[in-house]
């Protein structure tokens, strides 16, 4: 990453400097990410290949006023830690999030390994309405709190199991394991996520956001606010002229003037009646 964009993208984060490496430094920048810049799918919507490589990814975020999934929000975080010196490198998961068999799912999200003062955390922006909002310890004998939910990591042998806390319920999303991972693996894995037809993403909209405030969710046909504490406040989607309106209000996203949108938007709304 290179000076110019470090610049940017930590002035769209609200720091003013490049901070130190440590472990209040991740946090922050953690914290800020998830309240900034949103998951979101709209090229895989519109049933386009995505590009992640870091120059079409910066772009997509910080001039576009767009978000993107975890190849592109993993992505552009692992490189601004590693231009700040954090130790950091990427991971590779399956995801089991709301699977009910066992059969094993393909390595297709990313997240990064971060080790600061000898002791190794997780650091994920981009698992969309579930995504920690802070790092997590690599150790699996107690519950971990972030700004949002409580996580945990369940371990056997070489293998992690991470866990979030919904109103007492431990519902697994992701295994991973340490195994280094190059650029070529991630190439892959997005391939497969945004055209591959056992995908569950193209054609489909998700979009969240996690703020001070709670987070906000677009998926199944619904827009949806989570606040700690009290119920959730969920609504349909009339059209796609209401869709437009809560993805620039609600998320803060420039909706790309794309001549599909209005058309792919209605057809997910159909899918999802």
């Amino acid at each position: 990453m290179d000076p110019h964009t470090c610049r940017d993208y930590l002035a769209r984060l609200g720091v003013a400097a490049p901070p130190p490496p440590t472990l209040a430094t991740l946090a922050l920048l953690q914290e800020r990410h998830n309240a900034t810049f949103p998951f979101e799918t709209l090229t895989t919507l519109l049933r386009d290949a995505v590009a992640i490589d870091l120059p079409s990814v910066a772009h997509k975020l910080l001039r576009e006023g767009r978000g993107g999934y975890c190849y592109e929000l993993n992505g552009l975080f692992l490189a601004l830690l590693q231009h700040l010196g954090f130790d950091a490198r990427a991971l590779a998961a399956r995801v089991v999030m709301g699977r009910t068999d066992d059969a094993p799912t393909a390595r297709t999200h990313m997240l990064v390994l971060v080790r600061i003062d000898a002791v190794d955390y997780i650091a994920d922006v981009g698992f969309g309405g579930n995504t920690p909002t802070g790092p997590l310890r690599l150790d699996h004998r107690f519950a971990q709190a972030t700004p949002h939910e409580h996580y945990r990591l369940d371990q056997q042998h070489d293998q992690f199991l991470l866990r979030v806390d919904v109103a007492g319920e431990w519902r697994p999303l992701y295994h991973f394991d340490l195994q280094m991972q190059a650029p070529i693996d991630h190439e892959v894995g997005n391939w497969y996520v945004c055209t591959h037809p056992h995908s569950s993403f193209p054609g489909q909209l998700r979009v969240a956001l996690a703020g001070p405030d709670g987070r906000r969710t677009i998926g199944a046909g619904a827009y949806t606010v989570h606040r700690r504490g009290q119920p959730s406040e969920r609504r349909m989607l009339h059209d796609a002229d209401d869709v437009l309106t809560v993805l620039h209000e609600a998320f803060g996203i420039t909706v790309p003037a794309h001549p599909r949108l209005r058309e792919a938007i209605t057809a997910w709304l159909r899918g999802a009646a």
